[in-house]
């Protein structure tokens, strides 16, 4: 049997303790008039550094990891102002991570744990921030159901005392996630690289003592169309350190503080390490609902009379890709956070959970979903994946 949390002794754990993303946002909040928000400060960081300047702008680049970072000769810029290595939330993915960066709190306390999870209270599976059913169709809000219902998500600028503003691609800026998570903090829209940096200056040169939060989702995207190590990946780096050295000039004499982190890293996959569902008919069987999660980390709902035969046929068959545990214990163990959590998460990330080695990924697909391949992965437990860059520059 392989279900043993032992299994993922060599993979690296997230840092909730003083190491992590979560702890980045205890300073930022504690920092910024918002009280505590149950974990501790990011090591390092002192109080005062974020306390003093009159505008904190948290610039986050999905998908830039640290590894990709620090190897990167496109990016002298930002590896010039990199003062730390943090790690992202489990899974490492946009959709556990995004929710920590807007409410302060690890997955344990949030409930949100990939892209597709189970909401049993709608008795389906969800696109979480897309906000619709997996089968896809409209939004979960046209039936009634609204992400504030449903999430519950306490945005961390309704803590704060100061004025906040979100700066987010137009696609998304007003979609219904974005706009429960944003709480009272004003939504700007942009549509290109060039146009993100114009929304920060116009937002600093407001005269009020300020929070901005801005999102920026182009080398993500293009990581899993070409993979992180594709020419356009680099060039797309190469924009992103030229856009921040321009921010940093025309920010000059003001007192502004800029921080620059990311929500995950990637690995690229490979033919040889694509796993489907559709290849394993007898393992999708034993399944009551289709995988859930991310393809790096995959949510198994089992059928209780087939536990034993479910543990063989991955020991027998996945071996060799994946570490399978109980998601209870993965709670237990304090891969989702620290402290209480949230009513709902044991049952949003399954009976067992396959976490992906090395570069290996795991999909199914639904009856009328379209398949389509992803080169660049992530939501798994490799150095790539966890480690996120803080860039720290005080113009």
């Amino acid at each position: 049997m392989t279900a043993v949390l032992s299994r993922l002794d060599g993979h690296v754990r997230p840092d909730y303790r003083g190491g992590g993303i979560v702890n980045l946002m205890a300073s930022v909040i504690a920092a910024r008039g918002g009280g505590r928000t149950g974990y501790p400060p990011l090591n390092g960081l002192q109080a005062e550094t974020l306390e003093g300047p009159q505008t904190v702008i948290l610039l986050v680049v999905d998908g830039l990891g640290y590894r990709h970072l620090t190897a990167a000769a496109e990016a002298p810029v930002l590896r010039q102002h990199l003062v730390a290595r943090l790690t992202s939330v489990f899974p490492s993915t946009t959709a556990a991570a995004i929710p920590t960066f807007f409410t302060g709190l690890a997955p344990q306390q949030h409930g949100m744990t990939g892209w597709h999870m189970h909401f049993r209270e709608l008795g389906t599976v969800a696109a979480v921030l897309p906000f619709r059913p997996r089968f896809g169709g409209r939004s979960l809000r046209d039936a009634g159901v609204t992400p504030s219902a449903l999430l519950g998500l306490a945005p961390l600028f309704d803590r704060l005392p100061d004025p906040a503003w979100v700066v987010a691609p137009e696609r998304i800026v007003h979609s219904d996630f974005n706009a429960a998570a944003s709480g009272r903090a004003t939504r700007v829209g942009y549509r290109t690289l060039d146009e993100l940096c114009d929304r920060m200056l116009a937002v600093t040169a407001v005269p009020a003592r300020k929070f901005v939060y801005a999102y920026y989702a182009e080398l993500d995207s293009l990581a899993h169309v070409r993979g992180i190590r594709s020419p356009e990946v680099r060039a797309e780096l190469a924009r992103i350190d030229g856009a921040f050295n321009a921010l940093l000039r025309a920010l000059r004499g003001t007192a502004t503080m800029v921080l620059l982190t990311a929500d995950h890293g990637f690995v690229d996959s490979t033919p040889p390490t694509r796993v489907t569902l559709q290849d394993h008919p007898e393992l999708a069987a034993m399944l009551t609902l289709p995988f859930c999660g991310e393809p790096r980390v995959a949510y198994c709902y089992v059928d209780p009379d087939r536990v034993t035969e479910f543990e063989r046929y991955v020991s027998d068959h996945l071996a060799e890709g994946f570490d399978l545990a109980r998601g209870r214990d993965l709670i237990a163990g304090e891969w989702y956070g620290l402290g209480a959590s949230h009513p709902r998460l044991e049952e949003r990330i399954g009976h067992y959970v396959l976490v992906a080695r090395d570069n290996w990924t795991i999909t199914d697909v639904t009856l009328g979903e379209k398949a389509h391949v992803q080169v660049g992965a992530h939501g798994s437990t490799t150095a790539d994946e966890m480690f996120v860059p803080l860039v720290f520059a005080r113009p």
